[in-house]
This record gives C-alpha cells, sequence and structure tokens, in this order.
C-alpha cells in the first residue's frame, strides 16, 4: 500500500533535511543554493499573470448592482481591516525585531537600491498608477497591475451587464486556473527548493538562524490574538452581541480554520454558522462571504507586514517611514488575488519581497513554518470576512438582533 504523503509534510521534511545537510557539510554544501534559486524563479514567473487574471474575473463577473453602495461598503470594510492588521505586523516587527541576530550578506548593489534615492510620498502615491500595463507587468510592478485589474475588472462588470461578455470572464476564469495549476506543479519542487535554500542558509549563517523563526511565529501567534479581540470587541459594540453570543458563533470557525488551514475549506461552515448562529441574513452572507475569500485577507496582511520587517532585520537593513509605508501598501494589494492561492503565503512574498529591493531567498526561511504561519493566517482570514458580513449586516438591518445561540 503507497501512503501518500501531504506536501506540507514533505517541506517540513525538506527543511529538516537541508538543516541537517547545512549543519554537517557547511561550505561544502553552499553550492545546492541554485536547486532553491530555479525554484523561487518558477514560482515567480507565474504571479503577475496570475494575479491580474484573478482580480479582473473576480470583479469583472460581480453583477452591477453589488458593485453599487453594498460593494463600496464592503471594499471600505475589507481594506480597513486588512490595514488595521498589516499595521499590527509593521509594528509587532518593528517594536520586538524577530530578525535580529540573523547576519544575512547582501549583495552591496542591492544594499544600495534598498537605502538611496528616497521617494518622497507623493511620488510614492504616483507611482501606484501605471502608465503602461505591459511595463507594469514586465517589471513585476504589483501595485500597478493591481491598480489596472481593478479598473479593467469594474469596466467588464458594468458592460457585462446583458451578459455579453460572460465569454471574457470565462476565459480569464480559465486562464486563472491554469496558472494556479503551474504554481500546483511548481509546489510540488518546494521540499527540494526550500531544502537546498535552507541548507545553503545553515552552511553560511550556523544553526543560530533557527531562533528568530521561533521568535517570528510567537509574535504572529500575539498579533493574532490582539487583532481578534480587536474584531470581536468591534462586534461587540456596533451588533450589540454578547460575549458568549460571539464565542458561540465563531467556535466551528475557529476550529475549523486551525484545522485545515484553508479558508475555502473553511467557507461552507462560515457561511452556515455566519447565518444559524450570528444571524446575518442570507443576501448578505452570500455575498460578502464568497468575495472576502477571493479578495480579503487580513491573516496574509500581518503576515506580510511582520515577514517585510523580519526580512530587512536579517540582513541589518533600517526601515525609513517611507518604507514602512511602502511595506504596508504592498501588504494590503498584494492580498488580491493571491488569497486562495495554493501556497499563498510563499506566492505573495515573491510579489513583495523583489519589489522591496531584497533578494528571493530570504523566503527560504520563512517558507519553512509556513505552515504553522497558515494556521494563524487562515484563522485572521475567515474571522476577518466574518466580522464584516457582521458589520454590514448591522449597518443594513439584515441582522437577527439578540438572537441566541442555537442549536444546530
Amino acid at each position: 500500500m503507497r501512503i501518500k504523503i501531504h506536501l506540507t509534510t514533505q517541506i517540513i521534511i525538506g527543511m529538516l533535511i537541508g538543516i541537517i545537510l547545512g549543519a554537517v557539510f557547511g561550505t561544502k554544501i553552499a553550492g545546492i543554493k541554485i536547486i532553491g534559486d530555479i525554484f523561487l524563479r518558477l514560482i515567480q514567473m507565474a504571479v503577475m499573470p496570475l494575479v491580474f487574471c484573478t482580480v479582473i474575473a473576480a470583479i469583472g463577473k460581480l453583477p452591477v448592482k453589488q458593485l453599487g453602495k453594498l460593494g463600496i461598503k464592503t471594499a471600505v470594510w475589507f481594506i480597513g481591516t486588512t490595514l488595521i492588521a498589516a499595521l499590527v505586523g509593521l509594528l509587532l516587527g518593528w517594536w520586538f525585531m524577530p530578525g535580529v541576530g540573523i547576519d544575512l550578506k547582501l549583495n552591496p548593489e542591492l544594499v544600495q537600491k534598498f537605502t538611496s534615492h528616497p521617494v518622497s510620498t507623493s511620488d510614492m502615491i504616483l507611482g501606484f498608477f501605471p502608465t503602461n500595463i505591459f511595463e507594469a507587468l514586465v517589471k513585476g510592478n504589483t501595485i500597478q497591475v493591481i491598480i489596472f485589474a481593478l479598473c479593467m475588472g469594474i469596466v467588464l462588470s458594468k458592460a457585462n451587464s446583458q451578459q455579453k461578455y460572460q465569454h471574457i470572464i470565462n476565459g480569464l476564469e480559465q486562464l486563472n486556473q491554469l496558472f494556479i495549476d503551474l504554481i500546483q506543479l511548481v509546489l510540488c519542487l518546494a521540499p527540494v527548493g526550500i531544502g537546498a535554500l535552507i541548507a545553503s542558509v545553515i552552511a553560511e549563517n550556523g544553526l543560530t538562524v533557527l531562533i528568530p523563526l521561533l521568535k517570528f511565529l510567537i509574535l504572529f501567534g500575539v498579533g493574532t490574538l490582539f487583532f481578534l479581540a480587536i474584531l470581536f470587541g468591534m462586534i461587540m459594540i456596533r451588533a450589540h452581541m454578547t460575549l458568549r453570543t460571539v464565542m458561540h458563533g465563531f467556535a466551528n470557525i475557529l476550529i475549523i480554520a486551525m484545522t485545515t488551514t484553508s479558508s475555502a475549506a473553511s467557507l461552507p461552515v462560515e457561511m452556515h454558522d455566519a447565518e444559524k448562529r450570528l444571524g446575518i441574513k442570507k443576501e448578505i452572507s452570500e455575498l460578502v462571504l464568497p468575495l472576502g475569500m477571493a479578495l480579503n485577507s487580513n491573516g496574509l496582511a500581518m503576515y506580510l507586514a511582520l515577514a517585510c520587517v523580519t526580512m530587512t532585520q536579517f540582513y541589518g537593513l533600517s526601515l525609513s517611514f517611507i518604507m514602512m509605508l511602502k511595506i504596508v501598501m504592498l501588504a494590503i494589494v498584494a492580498c488580491l488575488g493571491t488569497v486562495a492561492v495554493p501556497g499563498g503565503g510563499l506566492v505573495a512574498l515573491a510579489i513583495i519581497v523583489p519589489t522591496l529591493g531584497l533578494p528571493l531567498e530570504s523566503i527560504a526561511l520563512l517558507a519553512g513554518i509556513d505552515w504553522f504561519a497558515g494556521i494563524f493566517r487562515t484563522v485572521l482570514n475567515v474571522v476577518g470576512d466574518t466580522t464584516t458580513a457582521i458589520m454590514i449586516a448591522a449597518d443594513e438591518k439584515k441582522l437577527v438582533h439578540g438572537s441566541l445561540p442555537v442549536k444546530n
């Protein structure tokens, strides 16, 4: 009987083998890094077209009415909670400095790119908007690609009111699925690629590089608890729910999120309990929750902000205010189109890391603990989506007030 080993388990095994090889053979095995570099490039090659197609299709297939008042409210809540999550991640990383203790070497050219030529806030904001979408795609300018995709998605939604452009949406979704399949194929190489990168890092820096990873996970866990307290507090105040109702309503959602580490797998339970336990009317839950799974990710935003700050500390780089602002903005926009993608944490890091001027191999260390971080990410994602649905339902008078926990 053939035993099937889950990809996550394979990655952990690959990481452990890489640690052993790096510790035993030292610099003799440093050349293995090229295998990991190839793996990272294979992921990166599919990122821009994936994000491009996903965002246009996700917005374009929404009915025009849903892009109106309710759509704006949903977008505001998504952006607001994601912004808070990213700020929490940034501040935790900046204050507690989990990346200190690793002294990775950075190419002098990358150091100069990261630290020189300061950009004003106005220039940075102007840089969000593309003048040539093809140039943005070629250069991998994530923010510009997503801005264009959002605008194109809105235009497509309006133009498709009579279903005349449905074939374009179908084509984009098919392309999107092909890119997801491509990433899944590349991720089959993850155990070998990540193992090779870890081996090279350990070979050059020793086993001390593992300590900051533990700090990172602890900080991410603390940030998750803090953010959940904020979300639950908002619900209790705005929707007039008791703590007992909130905890009962989210109990199953939290358990499923933690055990599956998948927003998609959590969605059916999330929608059922949102309606039956938390009193959200069906017309709200059916719009907000699926849309949140595709476009909203509080957990990923916090993870990316914390990860970026941690990576700069790996290389002993100091962060300016403008760079912090850029990290927060990138953490928010990188969530679009990568939330439901397998290995979304790695894919999103592959978007942000080059944009910040850091080497792709920085991803290797955090990739080894991605499954553990995925637990926190998924919990924040599904709770954030459900919180948004509750707040909108309360505002639209579509919430059953004073409802007690019910038996399933």
